[in-house]
Formats: C-alpha cells, structure tokens, sequence
C-alpha cells in the first residue's frame, strides 16, 4: 500500500497477535493541506500477518471505509492499540496527521472506532467521536466485556481542550464515561477483575483505577508508575509497564500486582543510548519481556536491538541487533517501532519498524520477525 509518498509513512500504534496472527497499521501521515496525498487527505492500513504461509493482507483503508467528500477531514494514522475481541472483531481508532487539520471548517467533528473482521474482511464504523472534537491516540480493548477504553487529543477548535478519558460499551453502543485528565498515551487493564488503570498525561504520577461496574470516575490507587506501554495480564497476575524514557527521564520497567494492587519497580529498560520504549509484551509465561528502545527513530544507533528482561532475575539482554545488518543485506535502516507482540508459543516476536531507505528520518514500515532461539525461551512457568 506504500506506493505514493508519505509524509511519512509511519507506524505510531500498538499491534497484537491473535488467533496465530500479527495484526498492526500504518498511516500515511497525510492531513488536509500538507501536500496531495493519494486521497488528497489522510489514510491509514490495517494489516496481517500470517507466519505459517508468510502473507501479508490488507484488510482495511480509512479513507476507503469513511468515504467522506473532498476537503473533509480524514484520519492519516490509526495511533491507538489494535485489539481482538471476544466476537473475532478488530477494534481500533483513528488519529489526525496534522492538529491543524482537526478544525470546523474541515468539517471535524472527531475520529472514529472502527472495527475489522478478519474472516470476512468487512471493516464498519462504531463510532464517531465519543467525545466531540477530539482523535483517539490511546485505547485499550477489555476482549470479554467488549469496553473500549481511550484517551483522546483535542481539536483546535474542540470545547474541552484537555486528554480526555472515556470508556465505551461495544455491545450497545454507548458512552459509558468520559472525564478530563485522562491518559495521553497509555494504560493498563487487569483482564481478570475487568478494572482498568492508567495515569494522567504522559509523565509518572497516581495510578487511578476505574471499575465499569461501579457508576463512579475513577479513582486514585495511592501508587506512583510511569505507563508509557504495558502488557496484557500475565498468567500469575502481574502487568509491566515502562515509563516514558523521553528527553531526560529513564525508561523505568515497573510490576504490577493486580490482586493487591501493589506497584514495584524493577530498574531502567536502557541497554544503550536509546530509552524511549513504546511497545511492551510479555512472552505466555511472564517470565520475559520484549521490547525496543529507541522509538522515535533513534533506535539504530543502539543497532536496532530487540531486548529481553527477565523479570526472575532482572538480566536484560538483546536478542537480536537488526542494525547493521538489513542495511547491509537490503540498503534499509529499522530506525524504531511503536508495535511489537510475541507469539502464543513466545517463539516470535513481530516488530512493525519505521524504516529509512537513506533519508534522515524514515520513509516507510516494513515488518520483521524475529525467531527467539528455543535456549532463550522458559522451560518451565
């Protein structure tokens, strides 16, 4: 799908994995009046991966599925998670290129949740704007209650101009919540007591927890983490998050205990120069962490490293440097990611790279999987 310029082409949201499959997207970073883009506006793809037969499928195209008329607004990234639901669906938002393309007269009334099946291919809109106004850079799927939790950026022109968090039923199709100070870019969810945690903004600070089934905002935990990625639920109830590591702060790996709600930190995810981390998982036991430093384009000068922490002894170590070496082999550079995810088996890990061809920032995405070695995996939970 990359066969016009982008400006650039980029990956800012996290994949997944389901059912075998490597679900992530990219976008063209278009928005109205930055330049002409294939639609003359912005566009994002929804693809997957298949490892067994090693195709690659487009399953959706925002501007394909929104059809809306010359000089409206159209989304040029999907920046929010990409969640499978209990129902086989696909759930996933849409975010701007351009804050200045966000306004009324572009017709903005805010970004969309949209959903994809893959068996069938049919991608349909949920919603649009939840809360009026604003795109949705941040979301997080409870899979079995089918809520569809967010924080949002507002439009220039929007009322409310804090993040905004809100909380969604998928089901019926309705608002569940919506309060400000909510979360920039992350959050975190304990699967088992379907309660959902995050900090306001994009710095550490108080956990606040919202449980849907209670009628009440959230509420604070009394406990300070960082949360700029996190992984779903571990198999002995634990989620790890990282702090944001950007400019002077350290990426800081944190451990959650969703039965007691307790927080414990775990010490600094830099294997290198490069701290900034914006993808995290868990391999199916818990017992390792994967990860890439550098997200924002500086991860090769670290080599492109694809890290491992195991959380029993604290040991990190690089599983694989990509950097020199595709360069070498294809004349590519892997300068960062915002969308890894480790197979069900934790042979795999997928890696959606924003990808320089010789420009000084990037151009384009390209996927990478990388073969975890068999010594490198847990014997035993």
């Amino acid at each position: 799908g990359q066969d016009y310029p982008g400006k650039p082409w980029s990956n800012w949201g996290d994949g997944c994995v389901a059912d075998g499959k490597y679900y992530s997207a990219i976008g063209d970073h278009y928005a109205l009046g930055r330049g002409e883009a294939k639609y003359g506006a912005g566009s994002a793809l929804l693809y997957e991966y298949d490892p067994e037969t090693k195709n690659l499928r487009a399953l959706a195209d925002t501007s394909e599925v929104l059809k809306l008329p010359a000089g409206h607004y159209r989304p040029g990234k999907i920046h929010s998670r990409i969640d499978m639901g209990s129902d086989g669906w696909l759930y996933y938002a849409t975010h701007r290129g351009s804050p200045k393309a966000a306004i009324d007269a572009n017709h903005y009334l805010g970004d969309w949740i949209l959903r994809t099946h893959p068996g069938t291919g049919k991608t349909e809109v949920v919603a649009r704007g939840p809360v009026p106004k604003h795109s949705i850079p941040n979301s997080l799927l409870d899979p079995e209650r089918l809520i569809f939790y967010a924080g949002t950026a507002a439009g220039p022109d929007a009322p409310l101009q804090d993040v905004r968090f809100f909380a969604y039923d998928l089901r019926r199709r309705k608002l569940l919540h919506a309060n400000g100070d909510g979360p920039a870019r992350y959050m975190l969810m304990a699967r088992s007591t379907g309660k959902l945690y995050y900090v306001p903004g994009n710095a550490e600070g108080e956990l606040l927890r919202f449980d849907p089934s209670v009628q009440a905002p959230p509420q604070p935990t009394g406990r300070t983490l960082g949360i700029r990625a996190a992984t779903m639920e571990t198999p002995d109830g634990f989620v790890y998050t990282v702090s944001t590591g950007q400019r002077s702060g350290k990426a800081m790996l944190w451990k959650f205990d969703v039965s007691e709600e307790s927080v414990r930190a775990l010490g600094d995810a830099t294997v290198g120069g490069q701290s900034y981390v914006a993808s995290l998982d868990a391999d199916p036991t818990g017992r390792y962490l994967y990860y890439v430093p550098g997200a924002h384009g500086g991860g090769y000068k670290d080599g492109s490293p694809l890290v491992q922490f195991d959380v029993r002894s604290g040991l990190r170590k690089v599983i694989a440097f990509l950097h020199p070496f595709y360069n070498e082999k294809y004349g590519l550079t892997p300068k960062g990611t915002y969308s890894t995810a480790v197979s069900a088996e934790g042979d795999k890990v997928f890696i959606t790279w924003n990808v320089s061809r010789g420009t000084r920032a990037w151009d384009c995405c390209a996927l990478t999987v990388v073969h975890v070695p068999e010594s490198e995996r847990p014997t035993a939970p």
